[in-house]
């Protein structure tokens, strides 16, 4: 069976920076479509960033564009999600989500995703 294993969540003062790692468990990224949610008081799957398993586009949430960055390693197994500049209202849990073959138009739907991780915690203090 396939899930997702994210790492790499932790605590950390506003303004700096943790890289989250995600990796497939039962298959390999090479394909695979990866996108990171996270989960907040005020929402249960809000959409962060995805990069597609084909091409390597990126595209971001308006709220983390020009602070986070999500790149793939794929002879390392392994998708990052750089974040910097960090905000308290960054802090959540992060979930990884792969997906075989989500169309454009729902990267940013948690419906599109057939797998997932446990989550990890990020937590920013003021």
């Amino acid at each position: 069976q396939v899930h997702m294993v994210e790492s790499g969540g932790g605590l950390v003062q506003a303004g700096g920076s943790l890289r989250l790692s995600c990796v497939p468990s039962g298959r390999t990224l090479s394909g695979l479509t990866v996108a990171w949610f996270r989960r907040t008081a005020e929402k249960e799957r809000d959409f962060v960033s995805v990069i597609r398993g084909n091409g390597g586009h990126t595209y971001y949430a308006d709220s983390v564009k020009g602070r986070f960055t999500i790149s793939r390693d794929n002879a390392k197994n392994t998708v990052y999600l750089e974040m910097s500049s960090l905000k308290p209202e960054d802090t959540a849990v992060y979930y990884c989500a792969g997906s075989r073959g989500a169309i454009l138009s729902t990267l940013r739907s948690p419906d599109a995703y057939n797998y997932w991780g446990q989550g990890t915690q990020v937590t920013v203090s003021s």
